[in-house]
């Protein structure tokens, strides 16, 4: 097991147990070890949602979907970002996305 997945699994175990500050401080590292791991992108954007941290878990959400633009879970954390930050246009573009995306559809690099 690589590093980053390491930092990625403590995250994950500081998160089942209510230790989101941790979860946050895991995820970072697992990000920050490995820029191109999706997982610690979407479970940073997820954590940080939890944590009121609207602004980080968009930036960690818009990283995501730029890592891997047809993936719907993806577009749908960065919505709930958008949505909490009360970027409501924001978040609906998102949305739709991952709703072309559960379709079977796919989602042009360049619309990124």
């Amino acid at each position: 097991m690589e590093q980053y997945e390491i930092y990625k699994d403590d995250g994950d175990t500081a998160l089942a147990i209510g230790e989101l500050e941790d979860a946050v401080m895991n995820y970072r590292k697992a990000v920050e070890t490995e820029p191109s791991y999706f997982d610690g992108w979407h479970a940073l954007t997820m954590a940080c949602i939890k944590l009121g941290l609207f602004d980080e878990a968009i930036a960690a959400g818009e990283t995501a979907t730029r890592l891997e633009p047809n993936n719907q879970f993806g577009w749908t954390s960065l919505s709930l970002a958008y949505v909490r930050a009360d970027r409501i246009e924001d978040a609906e573009a998102a949305g739709a996305k991952a709703k072309v995306i559960s379709w079977g559809g796919k989602i042009k690099t360049d619309d990124i």
